[in-house]
């Protein structure tokens, strides 16, 4: 089981099993037991785990669902829930749902979805690296000032009034 904690300050624990699969499944549309297949020449099939990474609210339904017991004793709707979702309480929920689709499939397909999580992570180190570098330096400052002078250059840059 892995937690996360929402805007609210609440602490949320992601326990899939069976049954919170199917509730999944059921009331957000989702099927986690398809987050990976292996084809039969070995291509790996995820792109389940890409949409939840790049729909926030399609990750948000599927973790209400898999949240809904304790939603319900909080008295929590999917609305509040929804409500104390953003910025980095996503991060973490996003992180303890790809821990908990890996932790509850058996080998081999465990130790591909752990590869592949592991590479995902790393390349958002990468990228995070990378703006860490452009924010150190003024290069990201040069740029910004270089699209305002362009933008307020164009509209000065027509001819003298007549008059």
């Amino acid at each position: 089981m892995h937690t996360f904690t929402d805007n609210a300050g609440r602490v949320w624990t992601a326990n899939l099993n069976v049954a919170t699969l199917k509730r999944v499944r059921a009331l957000a549309g989702v099927d986690l037991a398809s987050a990976i297949s292996v084809e039969r020449d070995g291509k790996v099939e995820a792109s389940l785990l890409e949409r939840l990474a790049s729909d926030p609210a399609l990750l948000v339904d599927a973790l209400y669902a898999l949240c809904k017991d304790e939603a319900d004793k909080l008295k929590v709707t999917d609305e509040d829930f929804g409500r104390a979702m953003a910025g980095d309480a996503i991060l973490g929920a996003t992180d303890a749902l790809l821990d908990e689709i890996v932790d509850f499939f058996p080998n081999p397909k465990r130790a591909i979805l752990q590869r592949l999580v592991a590479a995902a992570r790393r390349a958002e180190m990468a990228a995070k690296a990378a703006l860490d570098k452009a924010l150190s330096t003024d290069e990201l400052d040069r740029a910004a000032d270089s699209l305002l002078a362009a933008s307020t250059g164009s509209s000065t840059n027509s001819p003298a009034s007549a008059g």
